[in-house]
């Protein structure tokens, strides 16, 4: 399934967002993948981070770093943000964003992911989450709405959750 969406950028760039499911990650350029994001579950809740550049609810996510692997990544971000550790994690999709303008564009990656906490949440080491939420996965939307690409991807991992 593949879904596109356009979007606007905060410098007014518009940006063509292009979702696809995906049970592998093997068939992208390494190169052009930037991030990736997780949606975690623990006892049946969905962990959600608040803070970010925009300051809002969303995903655990982080950068993809010069020579990590994908999964080594995202148990990295899930631990730094949100101090849960990642017990498994599966493929959901990615997205391919592109700048309308240029024709640039990189991967982001989507996995879903069984999580326990180390501990309580104290602060992100790089102070981009300032807190975290467990919430009802069917409830997303009150916290954020990233349209019918978002509603693919969770959907997709409550699917998925337990294969995870």
């Amino acid at each position: 399934m593949t879904i596109s969406e356009k979007y606007i950028g905060k410098s007014g760039v518009e940006y063509l967002f292009e979702y696809s499911d995906a049970d592998s990650f093997d068939q992208l350029d390494y190169s052009q993948c930037r991030q990736t994001y997780g949606v975690c579950f623990y006892d049946n809740k969905m962990v959600i981070g608040y803070g970010g550049q925009k300051a809002n609810w969303g995903l655990i996510d982080g950068t993809i770093e010069s020579g990590e692997i994908f999964e080594q990544t995202l148990k990295r971000e899930i631990q730094e943000e949100s101090n849960m550790e990642v017990l498994s994690a599966i493929p959901i999709g990615y997205q391919k964003m592109t700048n309308t303008q240029d024709g640039s564009f990189v991967y982001q990656l989507r996995y879903a992911c069984s999580v326990r906490p180390h501990g309580p949440f104290i602060s992100d080491p790089a102070g981009s989450i300032t807190e975290i939420k467990l919430i009802d996965p069917t409830e997303y939307k009150k916290y954020f709405d990233w349209g019918e690409i978002g509603e693919r991807i969770i959907t997709r991992a409550i699917e998925l959750r337990n294969n995870t």
